[in-house]
Protein backbone atom coordinates (compact mmCIF):
# COMPACT_ATOMS: atom_id res chain seq x y z
CA UNK A 1 0.00 0.00 0.00
CA UNK A 2 1.52 3.07 -0.80
CA UNK A 3 2.38 6.24 1.67
CA UNK A 4 -0.19 8.95 1.91
CA UNK A 5 1.23 12.14 1.23
CA UNK A 6 0.39 14.36 4.10
CA UNK A 7 -0.59 17.82 3.02
CA UNK A 8 -0.87 20.21 5.74
CA UNK A 9 -0.96 23.77 4.51
CA UNK A 10 -3.46 25.07 6.66
CA UNK A 11 -2.01 23.33 9.77
CA UNK A 12 1.44 25.17 9.13
CA UNK A 13 0.33 28.86 8.41
CA UNK A 14 -1.61 28.34 11.68
CA UNK A 15 1.29 27.28 13.48
CA UNK A 16 3.42 30.17 11.91
CA UNK A 17 0.73 32.85 12.80
CA UNK A 18 0.60 31.01 16.09
CA UNK A 19 4.49 32.17 16.35
CA UNK A 20 4.29 35.57 15.46
CA UNK A 21 6.97 34.58 12.70
CA UNK A 22 7.16 35.65 8.77
CA UNK A 23 7.64 33.15 5.95
CA UNK A 24 11.29 34.06 5.80
CA UNK A 25 12.11 33.54 9.59
CA UNK A 26 9.75 30.21 9.87
CA UNK A 27 11.70 29.01 6.57
CA UNK A 28 15.03 29.60 8.46
CA UNK A 29 14.05 27.66 11.39
CA UNK A 30 13.04 25.04 9.11
CA UNK A 31 15.69 24.76 6.76
CA UNK A 32 13.49 24.89 3.75
CA UNK A 33 13.53 27.98 1.09
CA UNK A 34 11.20 30.25 1.65
CA UNK A 35 9.52 29.37 -2.12
CA UNK A 36 9.12 25.72 -0.51
CA UNK A 37 7.65 26.99 2.50
CA UNK A 38 5.02 28.85 0.19
CA UNK A 39 4.24 25.90 -1.69
CA UNK A 40 3.89 23.91 1.58
CA UNK A 41 1.25 26.26 2.57
CA UNK A 42 -0.13 26.89 -0.22
CA UNK A 43 -0.96 22.59 -0.50
CA UNK A 44 0.97 22.34 -3.55
CA UNK A 45 3.58 20.05 -1.92
CA UNK A 46 3.25 17.60 0.68
CA UNK A 47 5.22 18.33 4.19
CA UNK A 48 8.58 16.72 4.16
CA UNK A 49 9.93 14.52 6.58
CA UNK A 50 12.89 17.12 7.03
CA UNK A 51 10.22 19.96 7.99
CA UNK A 52 8.03 17.52 10.53
CA UNK A 53 11.49 17.00 12.37
CA UNK A 54 11.91 20.76 12.22
CA UNK A 55 8.35 21.65 13.96
CA UNK A 56 9.20 18.52 16.90
CA UNK A 57 12.90 19.78 17.42
CA UNK A 58 12.75 23.86 16.94
CA UNK A 59 9.27 23.91 18.46
CA UNK A 60 8.11 21.16 20.52
CA UNK A 61 5.42 20.17 17.69
CA UNK A 62 3.54 17.20 18.29
CA UNK A 63 3.73 15.98 14.56
CA UNK A 64 0.53 13.77 14.83
CA UNK A 65 -1.51 17.46 14.99
CA UNK A 66 -0.68 17.70 11.49
CA UNK A 67 -2.54 14.07 10.61
CA UNK A 68 -5.16 15.20 7.64
CA UNK A 69 -8.26 13.73 10.46
CA UNK A 70 -10.11 16.96 9.95
CA UNK A 71 -9.45 16.97 6.71
CA UNK A 72 -10.46 13.37 6.21
CA UNK A 73 -13.92 14.12 7.67
CA UNK A 74 -14.67 17.00 5.98
CA UNK A 75 -14.01 15.18 2.92
CA UNK A 76 -16.66 12.46 4.02
CA UNK A 77 -18.92 15.31 5.01
CA UNK A 78 -18.94 16.84 2.04
CA UNK A 79 -19.20 13.29 -0.31
CA UNK A 80 -22.01 12.67 1.81
CA UNK A 81 -23.95 15.95 1.20
CA UNK A 82 -23.24 15.76 -2.75
CA UNK A 83 -24.85 12.10 -2.94
CA UNK A 84 -28.06 13.95 -2.39
CA UNK A 85 -30.19 14.02 -5.14
CA UNK A 86 -29.88 17.89 -5.48
CA UNK A 87 -26.81 18.19 -7.09
CA UNK A 88 -27.39 15.94 -10.07
CA UNK A 89 -26.10 12.59 -10.83
CA UNK A 90 -22.15 13.91 -11.36
CA UNK A 91 -20.75 14.93 -7.88
CA UNK A 92 -17.22 16.71 -7.97
CA UNK A 93 -14.37 14.63 -8.32
CA UNK A 94 -12.84 12.93 -4.73
CA UNK A 95 -9.61 15.01 -5.85
CA UNK A 96 -11.44 18.39 -5.58
CA UNK A 97 -12.78 17.79 -2.79
CA UNK A 98 -9.22 16.84 -1.16
CA UNK A 99 -8.51 20.20 -2.38
CA UNK A 100 -10.77 22.12 -0.94
CA UNK A 101 -10.74 20.39 2.61
CA UNK A 102 -7.13 21.03 2.96
CA UNK A 103 -6.85 24.76 1.33
CA UNK A 104 -10.20 26.03 1.95
CA UNK A 105 -11.68 24.35 5.42
CA UNK A 106 -13.70 27.21 6.44
CA UNK A 107 -15.58 26.98 2.99
CA UNK A 108 -16.11 23.62 3.11
CA UNK A 109 -17.94 23.63 6.73
CA UNK A 110 -19.95 27.15 5.06
CA UNK A 111 -21.20 24.68 2.34
CA UNK A 112 -21.58 21.55 4.64
CA UNK A 113 -23.61 24.14 7.31
CA UNK A 114 -25.88 25.45 4.05
CA UNK A 115 -26.39 22.37 2.93
CA UNK A 116 -27.82 21.28 6.21
CA UNK A 117 -29.96 24.10 6.19
CA UNK A 118 -31.43 23.37 3.23
CA UNK A 119 -32.07 19.95 4.75
CA UNK A 120 -33.58 21.22 7.76
CA UNK A 121 -35.90 23.34 5.62
CA UNK A 122 -36.81 20.97 3.21
CA UNK A 123 -37.77 17.99 5.54
CA UNK A 124 -40.33 20.58 7.38
CA UNK A 125 -41.99 21.75 3.93
CA UNK A 126 -42.42 17.74 3.41
CA UNK A 127 -43.79 16.70 6.52
CA UNK A 128 -45.90 19.85 6.44
CA UNK A 129 -44.27 20.60 10.11
CA UNK A 130 -46.78 22.26 12.30
CA UNK A 131 -43.47 24.46 13.53
CA UNK A 132 -43.71 26.05 10.25
CA UNK A 133 -44.15 29.54 10.55
CA UNK A 134 -43.07 29.79 14.48
CA UNK A 135 -39.91 31.46 15.68
CA UNK A 136 -38.14 28.07 15.25
CA UNK A 137 -38.48 27.57 11.81
CA UNK A 138 -36.30 29.93 9.83
CA UNK A 139 -34.00 27.11 8.36
CA UNK A 140 -31.53 27.54 10.58
CA UNK A 141 -29.44 24.55 11.20
CA UNK A 142 -31.20 21.85 14.30
CA UNK A 143 -29.36 22.74 17.36
CA UNK A 144 -28.98 19.43 18.09
CA UNK A 145 -26.51 19.08 15.21
CA UNK A 146 -24.88 21.76 15.75
CA UNK A 147 -23.63 20.73 19.12
CA UNK A 148 -22.97 17.43 17.36
CA UNK A 149 -20.89 19.00 14.78
CA UNK A 150 -19.28 20.98 17.60
CA UNK A 151 -17.69 18.25 19.37
CA UNK A 152 -16.85 16.27 16.23
CA UNK A 153 -14.93 18.88 14.88
CA UNK A 154 -12.82 19.09 18.59
CA UNK A 155 -12.57 15.72 17.92
CA UNK A 156 -14.19 15.16 21.13
CA UNK A 157 -11.80 16.51 23.55
CA UNK A 158 -12.14 19.64 25.32
CA UNK A 159 -8.36 20.46 26.84
CA UNK A 160 -9.41 23.28 29.50
CA UNK A 161 -12.37 21.06 30.57
CA UNK A 162 -10.84 17.78 30.86
CA UNK A 163 -7.57 19.23 32.58
CA UNK A 164 -10.23 21.17 35.08
CA UNK A 165 -12.05 17.61 35.92
CA UNK A 166 -8.33 16.24 36.58
CA UNK A 167 -7.56 18.30 39.01
CA UNK A 168 -10.42 17.76 40.76
CA UNK A 169 -10.17 14.12 40.79
CA UNK A 170 -6.81 13.57 41.75
CA UNK A 171 -7.12 16.48 44.31
CA UNK A 172 -6.81 13.99 47.31
CA UNK A 173 -4.22 11.03 48.06
CA UNK A 174 -6.26 8.59 47.68
CA UNK A 175 -8.97 9.76 45.18
CA UNK A 176 -12.25 8.61 44.99
CA UNK A 177 -14.49 11.23 42.74
CA UNK A 178 -17.96 10.81 44.09
CA UNK A 179 -17.05 11.08 47.59
CA UNK A 180 -15.45 14.02 46.73
CA UNK A 181 -18.43 15.18 44.75
CA UNK A 182 -20.54 14.63 47.88
CA UNK A 183 -18.39 16.71 50.42
CA UNK A 184 -18.17 19.23 47.57
CA UNK A 185 -21.59 19.78 47.43
CA UNK A 186 -22.05 19.68 51.06
CA UNK A 187 -19.87 22.37 51.45
CA UNK A 188 -22.48 24.45 49.41
CA UNK A 189 -24.83 23.67 51.45
CA UNK A 190 -26.54 21.41 48.68
CA UNK A 191 -28.37 17.91 50.39
CA UNK A 192 -27.85 14.62 48.41
CA UNK A 193 -30.90 12.18 48.60
CA UNK A 194 -32.49 9.27 46.60
CA UNK A 195 -36.34 8.24 45.79
CA UNK A 196 -38.07 5.84 44.13
CA UNK A 197 -38.98 8.01 40.81
CA UNK A 198 -37.91 7.33 36.76
CA UNK A 199 -36.39 11.03 36.81
CA UNK A 200 -32.13 9.97 36.69
CA UNK A 201 -31.19 13.35 38.71
CA UNK A 202 -33.25 16.72 40.21
CA UNK A 203 -31.48 19.92 41.46
CA UNK A 204 -34.07 22.21 43.42
CA UNK A 205 -32.37 25.66 43.73
CA UNK A 206 -34.96 27.01 45.88
CA UNK A 207 -34.01 24.05 48.95
CA UNK A 208 -30.56 23.52 47.09
CA UNK A 209 -31.64 19.43 47.16
CA UNK A 210 -30.12 17.39 44.79
CA UNK A 211 -32.52 13.81 44.14
CA UNK A 212 -30.97 11.12 42.41
CA UNK A 213 -33.21 7.80 41.10
CA UNK A 214 -32.73 5.10 43.43
CA UNK A 215 -33.77 2.93 40.57
CA UNK A 216 -30.76 4.17 38.64
CA UNK A 217 -27.60 1.75 38.12
CA UNK A 218 -24.39 3.20 40.91
CA UNK A 219 -22.56 3.94 37.66
CA UNK A 220 -25.44 6.08 36.62
CA UNK A 221 -26.13 7.74 39.62
CA UNK A 222 -22.18 8.70 40.20
CA UNK A 223 -22.23 10.00 36.71
CA UNK A 224 -25.44 12.46 37.53
CA UNK A 225 -23.88 13.82 40.99
CA UNK A 226 -20.64 14.51 39.01
CA UNK A 227 -22.72 16.29 36.07
CA UNK A 228 -24.58 18.46 38.54
CA UNK A 229 -21.25 19.06 40.88
CA UNK A 230 -19.84 20.49 36.86
CA UNK A 231 -23.12 22.76 36.63
CA UNK A 232 -23.29 24.02 40.04
CA UNK A 233 -18.70 24.91 40.25
CA UNK A 234 -17.66 25.18 36.59
CA UNK A 235 -20.37 27.50 35.59
CA UNK A 236 -17.69 30.19 34.45
CA UNK A 237 -14.89 27.73 32.24
CA UNK A 238 -18.42 26.00 30.84
CA UNK A 239 -19.96 29.49 29.82
CA UNK A 240 -16.49 30.12 28.53
CA UNK A 241 -15.87 27.73 26.45
CA UNK A 242 -19.72 28.01 25.01
CA UNK A 243 -18.37 31.43 24.31
CA UNK A 244 -15.16 30.46 21.81
CA UNK A 245 -18.12 27.62 20.29
CA UNK A 246 -20.34 30.81 19.03
CA UNK A 247 -23.54 28.59 18.58
CA UNK A 248 -26.18 29.87 16.54
CA UNK A 249 -28.58 29.81 18.85
CA UNK A 250 -29.70 29.85 22.60
CA UNK A 251 -31.01 26.50 22.45
CA UNK A 252 -28.26 25.14 21.02
CA UNK A 253 -25.77 26.95 23.68
CA UNK A 254 -28.41 25.00 26.23
CA UNK A 255 -27.64 21.65 24.79
CA UNK A 256 -23.65 22.37 24.00
CA UNK A 257 -23.58 23.20 28.28
CA UNK A 258 -24.97 19.93 29.12
CA UNK A 259 -22.72 17.99 26.88
CA UNK A 260 -19.91 19.86 28.79
CA UNK A 261 -21.07 19.35 31.88
CA UNK A 262 -21.52 15.46 30.58
CA UNK A 263 -17.52 15.89 29.47
CA UNK A 264 -16.38 16.61 32.91
CA UNK A 265 -18.46 14.21 34.18
CA UNK A 266 -17.00 11.57 32.61
CA UNK A 267 -13.18 13.38 32.68
CA UNK A 268 -13.60 12.95 36.72
CA UNK A 269 -15.18 9.61 36.92
CA UNK A 270 -12.09 8.85 34.42
CA UNK A 271 -9.06 11.40 35.20
CA UNK A 272 -7.14 11.61 31.64
CA UNK A 273 -3.59 10.52 33.13
CA UNK A 274 -4.76 7.50 35.88
CA UNK A 275 -7.51 6.57 32.84
CA UNK A 276 -4.90 6.19 30.14
CA UNK A 277 -2.01 4.35 31.74
CA UNK A 278 -4.56 2.08 32.98
CA UNK A 279 -6.13 1.73 29.85
CA UNK A 280 -2.56 0.71 28.27
CA UNK A 281 -2.00 -1.77 31.18
CA UNK A 282 -4.97 -3.71 30.82
CA UNK A 283 -4.81 -3.14 26.57
CA UNK A 284 -8.13 -1.82 26.65
CA UNK A 285 -10.16 -4.24 28.13
CA UNK A 286 -13.67 -2.49 29.14
CA UNK A 287 -14.99 -4.61 31.33
CA UNK A 288 -11.95 -4.10 33.47
CA UNK A 289 -11.50 -0.43 33.05
CA UNK A 290 -15.28 -0.49 34.41
CA UNK A 291 -14.71 -2.20 37.27
CA UNK A 292 -11.86 0.06 38.00
CA UNK A 293 -13.44 3.68 37.71
CA UNK A 294 -17.04 2.18 38.71
CA UNK A 295 -18.29 3.31 35.55
CA UNK A 296 -20.53 1.68 32.48
CA UNK A 297 -19.64 -0.18 29.63
CA UNK A 298 -20.46 2.92 27.14
CA UNK A 299 -19.00 5.41 29.79
CA UNK A 300 -15.45 3.33 29.40
CA UNK A 301 -15.88 3.28 25.40
CA UNK A 302 -17.00 7.24 25.20
CA UNK A 303 -14.13 8.20 27.09
CA UNK A 304 -11.55 6.10 25.34
CA UNK A 305 -12.72 7.75 22.51
CA UNK A 306 -11.76 11.19 23.68
CA UNK A 307 -7.87 10.66 24.76
CA UNK A 308 -6.57 12.50 22.19
CA UNK A 309 -4.82 14.97 24.16
CA UNK A 310 -1.49 16.94 22.48
CA UNK A 311 1.34 15.45 23.98
CA UNK A 312 -0.31 12.21 25.38
CA UNK A 313 -2.56 10.95 23.06
CA UNK A 314 -4.29 7.49 23.61
CA UNK A 315 -5.31 5.02 20.43
CA UNK A 316 -7.51 6.73 18.24
CA UNK A 317 -10.88 5.53 18.66
CA UNK A 318 -14.18 5.08 16.67
CA UNK A 319 -17.21 5.34 19.34
CA UNK A 320 -20.60 5.01 18.19
CA UNK A 321 -24.51 4.39 19.29
CA UNK A 322 -27.16 3.41 17.13
CA UNK A 323 -30.98 2.12 18.49
CA UNK A 324 -32.77 -1.11 16.76
CA UNK A 325 -33.84 1.45 13.90
CA UNK A 326 -30.38 1.86 13.15
CA UNK A 327 -30.41 5.17 13.57
CA UNK A 328 -27.04 6.81 14.78
CA UNK A 329 -27.82 8.41 18.28
CA UNK A 330 -24.15 8.92 19.20
CA UNK A 331 -20.67 9.37 17.22
CA UNK A 332 -17.26 9.92 17.16
CA UNK A 333 -14.15 9.59 15.30
CA UNK A 334 -10.60 9.81 15.95
CA UNK A 335 -9.91 7.75 13.05
CA UNK A 336 -10.32 7.56 9.33
CA UNK A 337 -13.44 6.19 9.33
CA UNK A 338 -16.23 8.73 9.64
CA UNK A 339 -20.23 7.98 10.21
CA UNK A 340 -22.86 8.88 7.83
CA UNK A 341 -24.14 12.39 9.37
CA UNK A 342 -27.72 11.52 7.77
CA UNK A 343 -29.48 8.24 8.23
CA UNK A 344 -28.38 4.55 9.68
CA UNK A 345 -25.04 3.03 9.76
CA UNK A 346 -23.49 -0.05 6.88
CA UNK A 347 -25.91 -2.81 7.39
CA UNK A 348 -23.07 -4.79 7.71
CA UNK A 349 -21.03 -3.68 10.41
CA UNK A 350 -21.26 -5.80 13.89
CA UNK A 351 -23.17 -3.05 15.65
CA UNK A 352 -26.54 -4.45 14.18
CA UNK A 353 -25.70 -7.65 14.96
CA UNK A 354 -24.55 -6.89 18.74
CA UNK A 355 -29.18 -6.68 19.50
CA UNK A 356 -29.13 -10.63 18.92
CA UNK A 357 -26.56 -11.23 21.55
CA UNK A 358 -27.20 -9.21 24.67
CA UNK A 359 -24.71 -9.54 27.27
CA UNK A 360 -21.91 -10.80 24.55
CA UNK A 361 -19.37 -8.62 23.13
CA UNK A 362 -18.74 -9.25 19.46
CA UNK A 363 -15.80 -8.80 17.91
CA UNK A 364 -15.33 -7.75 13.98
CA UNK A 365 -12.35 -7.31 11.31
CA UNK A 366 -13.68 -5.12 8.74
CA UNK A 367 -12.27 -2.78 5.69
CA UNK A 368 -13.78 0.24 3.99
CA UNK A 369 -13.74 1.16 0.77
CA UNK A 370 -10.71 3.42 0.57
CA UNK A 371 -8.51 -0.32 1.56
CA UNK A 372 -8.28 0.69 5.66
CA UNK A 373 -8.51 -1.85 8.25
CA UNK A 374 -10.51 -1.90 11.22
CA UNK A 375 -10.92 -4.20 14.54
CA UNK A 376 -14.50 -3.11 15.99
CA UNK A 377 -15.92 -4.31 19.45
CA UNK A 378 -19.39 -4.20 19.65
CA UNK A 379 -21.93 -4.74 22.54
CA UNK A 380 -25.93 -4.24 23.56
CA UNK A 381 -26.55 -1.79 26.25
CA UNK A 382 -29.98 -2.08 27.38
CA UNK A 383 -31.04 0.29 29.80
CA UNK A 384 -33.96 -1.24 32.08
CA UNK A 385 -36.70 1.89 33.48
CA UNK A 386 -36.35 0.44 37.03
CA UNK A 387 -40.08 -1.32 37.37
CA UNK A 388 -42.52 -3.63 35.72
CA UNK A 389 -43.92 -2.67 32.97
CA UNK A 390 -41.34 0.46 32.47
CA UNK A 391 -40.14 0.79 29.18
CA UNK A 392 -36.44 -0.78 28.10
CA UNK A 393 -34.12 1.70 26.21
CA UNK A 394 -32.11 -0.13 23.64
CA UNK A 395 -28.82 0.59 22.34
CA UNK A 396 -25.84 -1.04 21.03
CA UNK A 397 -21.98 0.91 21.19
CA UNK A 398 -19.39 0.01 18.99
CA UNK A 399 -15.74 0.72 19.53
CA UNK A 400 -13.18 0.61 17.37
CA UNK A 401 -9.83 1.53 15.59
CA UNK A 402 -7.38 0.95 12.88
CA UNK A 403 -6.07 -2.42 12.64
CA UNK A 404 -2.14 -1.11 12.96
CA UNK A 405 -3.25 -0.44 16.63
CA UNK A 406 -4.15 -3.98 17.23
CA UNK A 407 -1.40 -5.04 19.40
CA UNK A 408 -3.06 -2.27 21.87
CA UNK A 409 -6.03 -4.59 21.95
CA UNK A 410 -6.82 -7.55 24.00
CA UNK A 411 -9.53 -8.47 22.02
CA UNK A 412 -7.08 -8.81 18.93
CA UNK A 413 -5.26 -11.68 20.78
CA UNK A 414 -6.97 -14.65 18.71
CA UNK A 415 -7.63 -13.03 15.42
CA UNK A 416 -5.80 -13.62 12.52
CA UNK A 417 -5.09 -9.84 11.32
CA UNK A 418 -2.74 -10.89 8.99
CA UNK A 419 -5.34 -12.40 7.27
CA UNK A 420 -6.96 -10.61 4.03
CA UNK A 421 -9.98 -12.45 3.80
CA UNK A 422 -10.83 -12.20 7.61
CA UNK A 423 -11.98 -8.44 7.14
CA UNK A 424 -15.42 -7.69 6.21
CA UNK A 425 -16.21 -5.21 3.77
CA UNK A 426 -17.87 -2.84 5.06
CA UNK A 427 -19.03 1.14 3.88
CA UNK A 428 -20.09 4.19 5.23
CA UNK A 429 -23.60 5.25 3.27
CA UNK A 430 -24.82 3.44 0.00
CA UNK A 431 -25.11 6.89 -1.34
CA UNK A 432 -21.74 7.43 -1.05
CA UNK A 433 -19.84 4.02 -0.59
CA UNK A 434 -18.29 2.73 -4.05
CA UNK A 435 -18.42 -0.79 -3.51
CA UNK A 436 -19.80 -2.51 -6.41
CA UNK A 437 -20.90 -5.94 -5.09
CA UNK A 438 -22.79 -5.56 -2.23
CA UNK A 439 -25.67 -7.58 -1.46
CA UNK A 440 -27.11 -5.24 1.38
CA UNK A 441 -27.21 -2.30 -0.63
CA UNK A 442 -30.41 -0.31 -0.08
CA UNK A 443 -30.07 2.95 -3.27
CA UNK A 444 -27.36 2.99 -6.00
CA UNK A 445 -24.21 4.86 -5.43
CA UNK A 446 -24.40 8.48 -6.90
CA UNK A 447 -20.83 7.91 -8.75
CA UNK A 448 -21.19 5.40 -10.71
CA UNK A 449 -22.90 4.42 -13.58
CA UNK A 450 -26.23 2.08 -13.54
CA UNK A 451 -26.39 -1.06 -15.27
CA UNK A 452 -30.15 -2.09 -15.87
CA UNK A 453 -30.83 -5.58 -18.39
CA UNK A 454 -34.20 -6.25 -18.07
CA UNK A 455 -33.30 -9.91 -19.22
CA UNK A 456 -31.10 -10.19 -16.31
CA UNK A 457 -31.13 -10.17 -12.14
CA UNK A 458 -29.05 -10.79 -9.80
CA UNK A 459 -29.07 -9.86 -5.91
CA UNK A 460 -29.52 -6.58 -7.05
CA UNK A 461 -31.90 -5.22 -10.01
CA UNK A 462 -29.03 -3.03 -11.73
CA UNK A 463 -25.18 -3.83 -12.04
CA UNK A 464 -22.77 -0.71 -10.96
CA UNK A 465 -20.46 0.48 -12.86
Amino acid sequence: MAIQKLYAGVKLRETRTRLGLTQKDFAAKLGVSLPYLNQMENNNRPVSTTVVLALAQEFGFDVTELSAGDAERLVTDMREAFADPLFGSEPPPLADLRLTASNAPALARAFLELHSTYRQTHERLASLDAALGRDDARGQASPWDEVRDFFHYCDNYIDAIDRAAEIFAESEHKPDPERQAIRRLAALDVTVTEADTATLRHYDRGTRQLTLSARAAPQTRRFQLLLQLALLTQDQLLEATLDLARFQSDQARDIAKIGLANYFAGAALMPYARFLAAAQEVRHDVEVLAMRFGASVEQVCHRLSTLQRPGAKGVPFFFVRVDQAGTITKRHSATRLQFARFGGACPLWNVHRAFETPGRFLRQLAETPDGVRYISLACDVSKPGGSFGAPVRRFAIALGCEIKHAGDLVYADDLDVTNARAFEPIGISCRICERTDCHQRAVPPLERRLHVTPDERGVLPYRVG
